[in-house]
This record gives structure tokens, sequence and C-alpha cells, in this order.
């Protein structure tokens, strides 16, 4: 298995993206990208509040030659959840379509396309039918049916994360993905929630951000699921019944996965990241792999990855997923979880 890493633009005297994925070149096959503002699963890049950063894209251009240079794949972003009213218009395809081609005239051609939209995957496979056209998480595709339903439109599906920690249906979807000629990609480091309620608000919100940033919003509201869930102490055991995946145990996953995504395009320490998932170990509080991380969440503690037991993974790997009538990920957590403050 490699990894695809979340590509970032470095801000002043910061090390450039490209020099972390030189240094971890054996470990790294993909760099997934957005490009300017077109909506995607993250914020903004170039422009925040009208002010516009006019020299992002030549300095982005530029990392990402470096990265290509290397050999590494380029995958570029079209996974907002929500293209309003030019969801299925021409103007939509037209831009997929031009900043594709733009990428290309400048040897930048990308190899793969990660989009929620069934329109974006149709313009693409219409116009560029040798670009690899991959299915987004925020897609949440996790079954056979979910596959067969757009089979015709993409080659590859990040499998919904929800299942990750189920090796058994994982098995299942790679032995119909391997028939059909399809790939399976897996998002190991997402802090997300298990089966969050708040989805789909959430990624809307995301997708919408231009907008949503330039007018007055509620005060006294926090829209997150997974952040208000988390402002009662007694809810912090949720923290370790989600998606994410240690990097001690990321060797379960070869045979199922080649490709293996870390969420690292808005991480502020995307190299560690990559270091402790490329070394298979970590030492320190795990919830500084994830993104989101949690960590001021719950600060002064900490969960520490020394904290889990041997059988972490096997069990954690093969459970019902009925947190609800189990108690062992909350006693995983009296083991791991430390205040930094006691001395």
């Amino acid at each position: 298995m490699k990894y695809s890493v979340g590509f970032q633009l470095y801000q002043g005297n910061e090390e450039p993206f490209s020099q972390i994925v030189k240094t971890y070149r054996e470990h790294i096959s993909e760099v997934y990208f957005a490009w300017q503002d077109i909506a995607t699963g993250r914020s903004p890049i170039a422009t925040r509040h009208g002010y516009t950063d006019w020299s992002w894209q030549a300095r982005m251009e530029e990392e990402l030659r470096a990265i290509k240079q290397m050999g590494i794949k380029l995958d570029l972003l079209f996974n907002g959840n929500c293209y309003g009213e030019y969801a299925i218009s021409e103007k939509l395809a037209n831009t997929v379509v031009s900043v594709i081609e733009y990428l290309e005239s400048i040897d930048l051609g990308v190899d793969i396309i990660t989009t929620t939209s069934l329109s974006i995957a149709h313009t693409v496979k219409k116009h560029f039918p040798k670009i690899e056209v991959r299915a987004s998480v925020n897609m949440r595709i996790g079954t056979i049916k979910g596959m067969e339903y757009v089979s015709d439109l993409f080659d590859s599906f990040h499998v919904q994360r929800d299942y990750n920690r189920n090796l058994e249906h994982l098995k299942t979807l790679k032995s119909w993905a391997d028939e059909h000629g399809k790939k399976l990609v897996m998002l190991a480091n997402s802090g997300c929630f298990i089966n969050c309620s708040g989805q789909s608000f959430h990624d809307n919100l995301v997708a919408h951000e231009h907008e949503i940033c330039e007018v007055k919003n509620m005060d006294d509201f926090l829209p997150y699921a997974c952040w208000r869930s988390l402002k009662n102490k007694e809810n912090w055991h949720m923290l370790l019944e989600n998606t994410w995946v240690r990097p001690e145990d990321i060797h379960n996953y070869e045979g199922l996965f080649d490709t293996v995504k870390l969420a690292t395009r808005m991480h502020s320490l995307p190299g560690m990241v990559i270091d402790a998932y490329a070394r298979e170990k970590f030492f320190g509080n795990v919830l500084d792999l994830f993104e989101p991380g949690f960590s001021r969440a719950i600060s002064p503690y900490i969960v520490s990855n020394q904290g889990f037991p041997d059988d972490w993974f096997t069990k954690t790997s093969s459970c019902d997923k009925m947190c609800h009538r189990c108690g062992y990920c909350k006693s995983v957590l009296s083991q791991a979880l430390i205040n930094t403050e006691v001395k």
C-alpha cells in the first residue's frame, strides 16, 4: 500500500509541501489538491472575505510541478457537496474542462479526478476518458449496490469510512471491485464521527462557505454535531468509536487497498501525519493525527497512543458496532486518557 496525501500551500518560512513529499517519496503514490476557489470538501483556498492571494496560483503550480517530476500522480478535487444552481449546468462542465485543459497545457496533466458530482464524473468521462474518475468519500458509498449504480461513471471508489473497521465487509467490497475492474481507496485518519447525523449539513456548509462567510450568522449556535457532543466529558468515549485507523494497525489493510488516503490538506502538521503512517508508529496524542483532531475539545487531556491495549484492533475490527450496549471503548479511554496538567 501507498498513500495519497492532501496538498497544502506553504506559508512564509514553512517547509514546502513538495519537500515533505520528497522525504517520504517511497511511501506516496498520489497527491490530491483543489483548484482556486472552486467548491470542494474544504474551505476556499485563494480568496477569503474578498481578499485574493494573487500569488497563490503561481506558487501552487511550482509546487505541483516539483511533485509531478517525482513520478507522483496528481488527483484534482471537485468534491464539493453542492454546486447550487449550477449542479448540472453547462457552466460547471465548462469550468471543469477548462481547469483540466489548463493544467495539461502547462505539463501538469492530472491522473485522477475525485468528485462527489455525477455530472462532473460524466463530464470527465466524456472529455477525458484516460483520466481515472474516483468517487469521493463524501458520497458515502459503502455497499456493492452503491458502486453498481454508478459503475459507468467511476473507476475507483473511496469506501464509506463508516466501514473502515469492518474487515469482512471490506473483503466483500474488494471481491466485487476486483471482478469489475474497479479500485478501492480508504481514508485512514478522518476524525469525523461515525454515522454522523450532521455530515450532510456540515458538507453543505463547507460547499457554500464563500457565501456563509459574507453574512451575519447566529452567534449562539454551534453547527458541528461532533463539537457539540464533546462539550460533555461523558461523550468523550465517542472519539474512540469512530473510523480512524492507527498507524500501528494500518498493515492489516494490505491486500484490500493499494492506496490509502491521508487527510493532510488542512492539517497543521502534515509531515507529522505522513511520517507516522509511513513508519507505522506514533508516540503522542493520537487525536493529533486526525483531521479534525479534536485535541482542543478535550484539552488539557490527551489520548495517548501508547495507552491502547494489544487487542484494540482485533476487538474494534470485528465487533457489531452496537456501541450503546458495549463498554469496550470506554474502558480503553480510561487507560489512554491523560491529564497533562497533573504533575
